[in-house]
């Protein structure tokens, strides 16, 4: 699973559509599509403050979402307010920009290659992602069907990276965002 999974997904795609992926498949960021009807994430340069503030509030912004009934129409006020507060609490002005400062995190998660832990660009990452489900016999017809459509969708929507300097920066903290993700149910 591609390590964009332990960001905390954003509000309007959490409640949209649910979270689940097949097996090997990978979460997308969370930058809209240039169809989905929302913005483009706005990419910024990443320093090491932003993401200790980001690793410190990570674990409460993610007991938030995890409460969310993914099966809702439209977000609750109480959620939303939830979300806001967490944010809050970690010195962000409101939850908008926390979700921006992890979707630019994710940007880079995307594309590391997580058995060696290296970057190697979104673009080879999702291709080793596609080989893999190729190659999974343990899948379905269906499901390998369905990942390799989903996978070759990413493949065509690879936002590039304004910011190179925040490759290093991410992957300074590349340790501490896999074990808050192992830290999860």
């Amino acid at each position: 699973m591609r390590m964009s999974a332990l960001i905390a997904v954003g509000l309007f795609l959490a409640l949209a559509a649910p979270l689940a992926s097949p097996a090997g498949a990978q979460t997308p960021a969370p930058a809209a599509s240039p169809d989905s009807g929302l913005d483009a994430l706005p990419q910024m340069p990443l320093t090491d403050a932003l993401i200790r503030k980001y690793i410190a509030a990570q674990g409460d912004i993610a007991a938030v979402i995890g409460s969310i009934d993914g099966a809702a129409d439209k977000p609750d006020p109480k959620i939303l307010a939830r979300l806001e507060a967490a944010a809050r609490a970690h010195d962000f002005a409101n939850y908008d920009e926390f979700d921006t400062l992890a979707g630019n995190i994710a940007l880079v998660l995307d594309g590391v290659d997580t058995t060696t832990k290296t970057y190697i660009g979104t673009e080879a990452a999702l291709k080793q992602q596609i080989a893999a489900v190729q190659a999974d016999a343990k899948m379905s017809a269906d499901e390998r069907a369905q990942a390799l459509d989903e996978l070759k969708a990413e493949l065509q929507n690879v936002t590039p990276i304004k910011f190179p300097g925040n490759v290093a920066i991410v992957m300074k903290y590349y340790d501490q965002f896999a074990a808050a993700d192992a830290s999860r149910p």
